[in-house]
């Protein structure tokens, strides 16, 4: 736990079964924290120490992860919806904020309920048709079973698109030798552990690419957030897309941030624009409190 936060362990019981586990902080309205592949709660307790300043912050242990269930043989996005749900019944929250996959299953169950009122996503895992790649699944596959953990994960850096293309261009031998170097144990160790479960995730993000056209249906105000630093081939258009197709919803690329800027690299400041969102009564008011950076805010469409 990386937080100065005082957190709460709580769980709740999903339609088929599975316990859910949740972290607690903070005290007022609630807000429901969705993270992404290979990573757990205790990820993202800095960026929620951000949002309990005004929010209670409900912290989910995705099904896979430490004290929630596993995710199952019928495992899905829709159980990952339904997960959520039971968190949200349980809290009476009617905010979230998802980070990749976790903004994909925060979309996804979006378009399905009225549950929220306002949603903030971080590069959610919800591609337009032709950006996302699975060709590096097989190989990532074929190594888990043969215990090759870290060749697997470097099939991965190597084939899904956020990486630097000269590293697209290495060979793998030589990938997993510098993921080897750049990852200290004590953040390889979680890692491995979830590498079953981000593969069955990323099956999912491939399942569902394409079509965007069905977030039309989401009626929650939605932030759409994205870092200058991520491919812009993935993140700018996928996002650009979305924003087109969300009525009311507000797209923001904030300079400086990668892929893992809410769990790792810049929570505070991921945190901030998110705070200052779920605080801010519509997304015109938000786009006026936010003086340093540009912003781009559909009016809400008669629905």
């Amino acid at each position: 736990m990386r937080s100065a936060t005082p957190t709460t362990s709580r769980t709740v019981t999903s339609p088929d079964g599975t316990t859910i586990a949740y972290q607690e902080a903070g005290s007022g309205d609630g807000v429901i924290v969705v993270g992404g592949a290979l990573r757990a709660a205790c990820d993202y307790l800095p960026f929620a120490e951000v949002l309990a300043r005004s929010f209670t912050v409900y912290v989910m242990e995705r099904r896979g992860r430490g004290a929630s269930g596993p995710q199952g043989r019928a495992y899905s996005i829709e159980k990952e919806c339904e997960d959520l749900l039971a968190v949200q019944a349980e809290t009476d929250a009617r905010a979230a904020f998802g980070h990749s996959y976790g903004g994909l299953v925060c979309l996804e169950t979006a378009r399905r309920t009225a549950a929220f009122r306002q949603l903030a996503v971080y590069e959610p895992g919800a591609w337009m048709e032709g950006v996302f790649s699975a060709a590096w699944m097989p190989q990532y596959r074929k190594r888990l079973d043969q215990g090759d953990t870290r060749g697997a994960f470097a099939c991965m850096v190597k084939g899904a698109g956020f990486a630097p293309a000269v590293v697209a261009k290495m060979p793998l031998w030589y990938v997993k030798l510098v993921l080897r170097l750049a990852i200290p144990k004590r953040r390889w160790t979680p890692m491995e552990a979830l590498l079953g479960a981000n593969l069955a995730e990323h099956e999912e993000v491939g399942r569902l690419a394409g079509n965007l056209d069905r977030f039309r249906s989401i009626g929650s105000r939605v932030l759409l957030l994205g870092g200058g630093k991520s491919p812009p081939a993935i993140v700018r258009r996928s996002l650009g897309a979305l924003h087109e197709i969300i009525a009311g919803s507000s797209m923001e690329i904030i300079d400086g941030l990668a892929h893992t800027a809410p769990d790792e690299d810049a929570p505070g400041i991921v945190g901030e624009r998110v705070l200052a969102y779920f605080r801010a009564t519509t997304g015109e008011e938000y786009v006026r409190s936010q003086h340093t950076v540009v912003m781009n805010s559909r009016p809400e469409e008669s629905r």
